[in-house]
């Protein structure tokens, strides 16, 4: 089981990434634009993903993935946080966060990420 302070923090360890809360939820976004958002103390998460993720996450594991409200038609997943493997969730936000970066930022983030470079 993952917390959604756990999930926060997995976010907001990335290079720029800010919380703000927005309507009844805490979004997190990389120079203003979201890339994951979630309620303290609510059952699941949504993070950004491609319409292709997004299928085969829910054909995989549809009692932990679903397509997010709101949002799902443009590829978002709403992850439950009772049931997700904790690696794979922090695989998901940094994906989300790849997703809404400038490339700039994800070259560097990946530089510094490789071992040896």
């Amino acid at each position: 089981m993952v917390t959604f302070e756990e999930f926060r923090a997995i976010a907001l360890a990335l290079p720029e990434a800010a919380q703000e809360p927005t309507w009844d939820i805490e979004t997190l976004r990389i120079r203003g634009r979201i890339f994951a958002m979630g309620a303290p103390g609510g059952r699941s998460v949504s993070v950004k993903a491609s319409p292709e993720d997004q299928a085969e996450l829910l054909a995989a594991e549809p009692e932990v993935f679903s397509s997010a409200p709101y949002v799902g038609r443009h590829g978002w997943v709403s992850v439950r946080l009772d049931l997700v493997d904790p690696a794979e969730l922090r695989d998901l936000v940094v994906e989300a966060w790849r997703r809404t970066a400038p490339k700039r930022m994800v070259r560097e983030f990946d530089v510094r990420a490789t071992p040896g470079r």
